[in-house]
């Protein structure tokens, strides 16, 4: 009974996520619109700097400062 229900969700989750794929349309992405005015696009080294590099710096930043101003007692042994 319970390999038929796991078959059963198989089912729904692929025919959901077929479902979502077919109705979406990226083709609409190429439209421009109305007041669209986009700048100049990032380079690689921008891109890298800004999604890997800066999340990480940021990370350190904030695991430090917890790390520092942790006010919890040592247990002395």
């Amino acid at each position: 009974m319970d390999k038929k229900n796991a078959l059963r969700a198989g089912a729904v989750a692929a025919g959901t996520t077929l479902m979502m794929l077919l109705m979406t349309s990226p083709a609409l992405a190429l439209t421009r619109d109305d007041g669209d005015d986009p700048g100049p696009g990032l380079s690689v080294i921008d891109t890298i700097g800004l999604f890997v590099v800066a999340p990480l710096v940021l990370f350190g930043v904030i695991a430090g400062l917890v790390m520092v101003l942790d006010k919890s007692k040592k247990q002395q042994a």
